[in-house]
């Protein structure tokens, strides 16, 4: 079969079935008298493996080298496709995300269309201090922007920048719909920059109310603290289960004397009894100490028993407490 009627069968251009046999892909099995390329029907069938392969992204190097090594495994191959595939559409989605900026911005000249380019890329950028001066003057970027890169930022030092520029520039209802679709996501970072950003938002409580049932207990924890600290008995359950746990148990504590004072100190202070009968001996002398943040009597009766506890360091650390009055 000679090249033109093997490119009319298969739809591929005589140029490029040449380049094949130039680079080694596809030689003809033979020639002809003249010297006209001979293909058979091996090399038709090869034709349609390379053909195949190109459909899948692999490049031409690649598929002599596989075409030609009959060892090479086919699942280390479909693993370097995707892991090609994923480089690709990552890039591809980058560069989606950027011009959608742009379009957002509503950048009228190309003079101000470059200059968001150029910030836009200041914050893709691998060094935290570049990242980190380009949101510190990020003014002209768009809130979007602003908030994807905060959601994604690794360096807390770039997310405050992120975070200070965003609120400066943006008003709380415009951002507070993005940063709530956020704590559902499921990478734990973006849920976290997201609860630390509605923490210091206005107008962000019933959000940070609905992040005390959330499932990640960072993001609880985040929310506790504030809510408590603006004084809403909603977080105490929360609070008491950060004492238990140790996550930010000086804090809750603390927190938990504030609330005591204004929701009640006798139903804190039950709160942190009942948890005392069911915890292990650390959780047991955090919720001790929590105990001598908690104004009142119930607090103060409770450290009156514990003061004989079974465990020395629970019997200790109430002494001490009952002693400091």
């Amino acid at each position: 079969m000679r090249i033109g009627e093997l490119a009319r069968l298969t739809g591929i251009s005589a140029r490029m079935l040449r380049h094949y046999d130039a680079i080694g892909l596809l030689p003809p099995s033979g020639r002809s008298a003249n010297g006209y390329r001979d293909y058979t029907a091996e090399d038709v069938r090869r034709l349609f493996r390379v053909e195949s392969l190109r459909a899948l992204g692999l490049p031409l190097q690649a598929i002599r080298d596989t075409l030609r090594d009959s060892e090479i495994e086919p699942t280390a191959l479909v693993d370097e496709l995707i892991e090609r595939t994923r480089g690709r559409i990552a890039r591809e989605e980058a560069l989606l995300a950027r011009l959608r900026s742009v379009r957002e911005s509503g950048a009228g000249s190309w003079q101000e269309v470059l200059e968001l380019v150029a910030l836009l890329q200041g914050l893709g950028s691998a060094d935290p201090s570049t990242r980190q001066r380009v949101a510190l003057a990020g003014d002209a970027m768009p809130a979007g922007s602003l908030l994807d890169a905060l959601l994604g930022e690794a360096d807390p030092n770039v997310a405050g920048a992120l975070q200070w520029t965003l609120m400066r520039t943006t008003s709380p209802a415009a951002v507070l719909p993005g940063l709530v679709e956020a704590l559902g996501s499921p990478d734990a970072q973006a849920r976290r920059r997201a609860v630390e950003a509605l923490v210091k938002l206005d107008g962000a409580e019933e959000a940070l109310r609905a992040a005390l049932r959330h499932r990640d207990s960072v993001v609880r924890a985040r929310a506790a603290l504030a809510l408590g600290r603006r004084g809403r008995g909603e977080a105490v359950p929360e609070l008491v289960e950060m004492v238990v746990r140790g996550t930010e148990d000086v804090a809750a504590a603390e927190t938990l004397g504030l609330l005591a004072r204004d929701h009640g100190e006798v139903r804190v202070a039950d709160l942190v009894v009942a948890r005392l009968g069911r915890e292990g001996p650390a959780a047991r002398g955090r919720l001790t100490q929590t105990l001598g943040e908690i104004p009142g009597a119930a607090a103060h009766r409770a450290l009156t028993v514990l003061a004989d506890d079974e465990d020395p360091a629970v019997s200790l650390t109430a002494r001490y407490l009952l002693a400091r009055g």
